[in-house]
């Protein structure tokens, strides 16, 4: 391009090949392949090679299956103590539902009893509680008419002896006038003057 700028000739151009001079040569290389595939076809290429005639193993056959025996006799047996396992589970569960439902019924009784021992309780309780309420009222009652009897008798007893020795003195007094009424002669003999205490 650089010479052809600088006033120089290009050079020529090649003519295209291919179909119309478009330079598509796809038509001819499929043709040519149909060519190769039909005379291939009459007479195919030999097999590869394997790995030779097929033989049954007989010995690692029987070894899997006697495995898979085993596994079959472990999983029957795991079935068999599970199935035992959950009969023994279920027969404690009914037993113990049974338990529980004995135990309701024997804790009602019970609870009725209590129930009912303790409304009796609470009965007698009242009924003490009128009577203590009685006995209190009589108590005091008792104590008052005690401090009415200390009242009355404290004065008899603290004046007892001086009572004791006038009643004393009065005998004597009425004895001496008995003997004066009687034609005794007391004017000599000095008598002190007796009185009577009287409660005020």
């Amino acid at each position: 391009r650089i010479f052809v700028s600088n006033g120089g000739t290009p050079p020529p151009t090649e003519a295209p090949g291919g179909i119309a001079g478009t330079g598509v040569t796809v038509l001819a290389q499929v043709q040519a392949h149909n060519v190769v595939a039909q005379g291939e076809a009459a007479a195919p290429p030999p097999p590869p090679e394997t790995w030779g005639a097929y033989t049954v193993k007989s010995e690692e056959s029987n070894g899997v299956i006697a495995m898979i025996d085993l596994l079959i006799k472990d999983l029957t047996k795991e079935m068999t103590e599970a199935e035992t396992e959950e009969k023994h589970a279920q027969e404690d569960y009914e037993t113990l539902m049974q338990d529980s439902a004995d135990k309701r019924i024997t804790d009602s009784k019970a609870l009725e009893e209590k129930v009912s021992a303790k409304a009796d309780m609470e009965a007698e309780l009242l009924a003490h509680g009128d009577a203590h309420k009685g006995a209190v009222k009589e108590l005091m009652a008792t104590e008052e008419y005690i401090a009415s009897l200390h009242a009355e008798c404290d004065w008899l007893i603290q004046y007892f002896e001086t009572r004791k020795t006038a009643r004393s003195d009065e005998i004597d007094s009425l004895k001496r006038a008995k003997e004066v009424l009687s034609g005794a002669d007391y004017s000599l003999i000095q008598t002190r003057a007796r009185g009577n205490l009287r409660r005020p």
